[in-house]
């Protein structure tokens, strides 16, 4: 199974509210199985956008997502 396209972009408001950086970019989704039988598979989506540094450098930012079958965010992590 796959997330529909509602649970991405109620996952993506989640992202945007939390990191504007990645405001109106769409994630690469990727699939992860559980290798223990009876557990729900996971997804990662990636965000990727460009923040403002001091002295207006641009810095890179990506943020993972870790969300259920669902469509509910898991784990939320940013690189800095």
């Amino acid at each position: 199974m796959a997330l529909s396209n509602s649970q991405i972009d109620t996952i993506a408001k989640q992202v945007y509210r939390q990191f504007p950086e990645v405001k109106g970019t769409a994630p690469a989704i990727a699939s992860m199985t559980a290798k223990t039988p009876g557990v729900a598979e996971k997804f990662v989506l990636t965000f990727k956008g460009k923040g403002v540094g001091p002295g207006g450098r641009s810095i890179p930012r990506i943020v993972r997502v870790v969300a259920d079958l669902k469509g509910a965010v898991l784990k939320m992590s940013t690189s800095r």
